[in-house]
């Protein structure tokens, strides 16, 4: 799908690797509706991309949120033929502590948010691109999730965060499979350690030391490399019902 002219919803996208993606379809000739928290800065950085992008304040686990934040992207923008879903949280906590058990709503709080939310987007948005005419290639829409390493190579404390993440992977290929006589691509990316806001919290030495054992390159990723990938999947017509790692061939140990 060529990105001139389009217009995608990108949740999470006010900052991290959500912004930077909207900062490469902006670039692409595409137009972004914005979707984040309402005390991010979504609104501003909306601004700062100019008349093409927009904010739509939105928490993805809230479906009158989204229905809302889509109903917004089409009446401001027209259409829409992208979602890109970079929402999510963490949470690091072992099965069992000193303290007892790992209290459930921990848990259920990281599934709702990162598999839920994600799947809330999808099936909001899907119903809207199924309406859009198709281009030469047949395609109405294209929609990209996020997972992390972390669905394959969990590391002691990441039972919730895995799972959700294994959860996105897990339902990537039924979707597209669901989706595809509607001519709607779905892939998820899988991301290893970024340069995002919640590592920029960590001290230097040991963000130097996360990048270093990452093989090469040995570095923390960078939100535009993931936003390159985002732009390709939409470009590249014969991705479908993939899960692609991005990761500089990380293994992530025990701990």
């Amino acid at each position: 799908m060529k990105i001139q002219g389009t217009v995608a919803a990108i949740t999470g996208g006010a900052s991290g690797l959500g912004a930077a993606t909207a900062r490469e379809l902006i670039a692409a000739g595409g137009k972004v509706m914005i979707l984040d928290r309402p005390q991010s800065d979504g609104a501003g950085f909306a601004a700062e991309l100019g008349a093409n992008a927009a904010f739509a304040a939105a928490d993805v686990t809230r479906e009158a949120d989204v229905q809302a934040a889509i109903g917004e992207t089409m009446k401001r923008f027209g259409a829409i033929h992208i979602a890109i879903n970079c929402a999510g949280t963490g949470a690091a906590m072992r099965t069992v502590t000193k303290n007892g058990p790992m209290p459930i709503e921990i848990f259920s709080k990281v599934i709702e948010i990162n598999l839920i939310g994600t799947f809330n987007v999808i099936r909001l948005a899907a119903a809207e691109m199924a309406k859009n005419s198709p281009n030469d290639e047949g395609e109405r829409g294209v929609i990209v999730n996020t997972a992390s390493i972390a669905a394959y190579d969990g590391q002691i404390g990441q039972a919730a965060y895995s799972a959700s993440k294994g959860g996105v992977v897990a339902m990537t290929l039924p979707i597209a499979r669901d989706l595809a006589s509607l001519g709607i691509r779905v892939c998820t990316i899988a991301p290893g350690t970024f340069d995002t806001p919640m590592l920029a919290m960590l001290p230097e030495p040991q963000r130097q030391a996360l990048g270093a054992q990452i093989p090469f390159p040995s570095r923390l990723g960078r939100p535009p490399e993931f936003a390159a990938l985002a732009r390709h999947i939409v470009e590249n017509a014969m991705l479908n019902g993939e899960t692609i790692r991005l990761d500089g061939a990380l293994r992530m140990p025990p701990r």
